[in-house]
């Protein structure tokens, strides 16, 4: 019996191997160049696998807690007595930390649109939380309009779990109930990137030599025709051995036409490059994130470029799971909920951020727009309880010089 089937008993079903096997075909299809694009071809394109380690190690690497709102409601403190602590912050399993928790549902949901864990409840309590691949789930919406989960066991057994059960993050949807796979929907670009990078390959493979026709000034008799084809083939195997090119010496005006198109004729280097911001655009990451700095938006500083990628590549992971936690995984609505504590990434330096609070607050006469609560608030601080600290301060430095006094006549 399987892991699942021993932690609950539900309805039990034999698969076939077509349908154990189903979803993993569904994950990618071919693409029009033939070749195979899924979860495991993908990452073998070394742009797939450095948006899904960003995206990956960007939702993994920031604390994640449950807080508990103050009794005024007005700043939150870390609940570490909350049974579904320690299964964010350290532990969700036996096997994984917390850190390897998120990055494995981070690459789920980016390449099979899904993320799924079961959700082991002891006592009413949370317990576990187990990742489940993609391919070895199905959602089925029933006539009611509630959703039950069919899981493919190792040991070919298909098995109904209640949605209770199962913690889903869908990714873009077109139903509402389940996540558009973006190695399905990118298989194109992905699949351009592996034809442009094996032609390469294919390329370095052969020293960069382009076949061709060799043609002389007569016949050949049958003889003489073996008797050439002989002598090439061992000079060409002579000169891979050595990994050096050489040319040919014919008689009889011998000549040689090139047959295809070299590396440089056929763009394969463009093709790559532009490959990389095409698979970027799919996986919403940004180029420079990859390493790819070419024709890139300049920003002031690196300060301003990771910013940039906080705000519009991991934003919207925080606030997705954040929202997926609270909801379907915290009971006590409005009592406690999850945050990830994302400021640690968007602080500069310590002089350039207490510079910029200082301006903020008014300091060297311009005008304040934040309270020193809302400066506590950026630095993950619970509200100061004087009064002064929810007002505007006023303009500090404003008084005018006094000229010197006149010496007596």
């Amino acid at each position: 019996m399987g892991l699942l089937s021993r932690l609950f008993s539900r309805e039990v079903k034999s698969a076939s191997i077509i349908e154990a096997v189903r979803n993993f075909i569904s994950l990618g299809e071919t693409s029009l160049g033939g070749h195979s694009v899924t979860h495991d071809t993908a990452l073998q394109v070394t742009t797939v696998l450095a948006c899904v380690r960003v995206l990956a190690n960007g939702v993994a690497q920031v604390p994640w807690k449950v807080y508990r709102p103050t009794a005024d409601h007005r700043g939150s403190n870390p609940d570490p007595d909350h049974p579904l602590y320690w299964v964010l912050y350290r532990q969700p399993n036996e096997w994984q930390t917390s850190f390897q928790f998120r990055r494995t549902l981070v690459m789920h949901r980016t390449l099979a649109g899904n993320a799924y864990a079961f959700i082991n409840r002891v006592g009413g309590q949370i317990k576990e939380l187990i990742p489940l691949e993609p391919g070895r789930v199905e959602v089925e919406q029933r006539a009611d309009l509630s959703l039950v989960y069919w899981y493919t066991g190792l040991d070919g057994l298909r098995q109904a779990i209640p949605a209770d059960a199962i913690w889903h993050l869908p990714d873009l949807s077109w139903n509402s109930w389940k996540g558009l796979p973006a190695v399905k929907l990118a298989r194109e670009a992905i699949g351009l990137a592996m034809a442009a990078e094996r032609s390469q390959v294919r390329v370095q493979q052969t020293g960069g030599r382009v076949n061709g026709l060799f043609s002389v000034d007569s016949t050949l008799t049958d003889a003489q025709y073996e008797m050439l084809r002989g002598w090439l083939d061992k000079q060409i195997s002579a000169q891979m051995a050595a990994e050096a090119a050489g040319g040919f010496l014919l008689d009889r005006k011998a000549s040689f036409s090139p047959m295809q198109m070299t590396s440089a004729d056929a763009q394969t280097m463009e093709t790559r490059r532009w490959q990389v911001e095409e698979v970027c655009r799919a996986l919403g990451v940004m180029p420079i994130m990859v390493g790819y700095a070419e024709g890139n938006t300049s920003y002031a500083s690196s300060e301003q470029m990771f910013l940039a990628h906080v705000v519009h590549d991991l934003a919207p992971w925080y606030e997705d799971i954040e929202q997926s936690v609270d909801v379907k995984l915290i009971a006590e609505r409005g009592a406690a909920f999850c945050k990830f504590s994302q400021n640690a990434l968007l602080r500069g330096a310590i002089a350039d951020r207490f510079e910029a609070y200082a301006k903020a607050l008014g300091s060297g006469g311009t005008k304040a727009w934040m309270t020193p609560n809302d400066v506590r608030k950026l630095e993950d601080m619970n509200p100061h309880d004087s009064p002064e600290a929810d007002q505007l301060p006023g303009p500090t430095n404003t008084a005018a010089a006094q000229p010197a006094p006149k010496e007596p006549a």
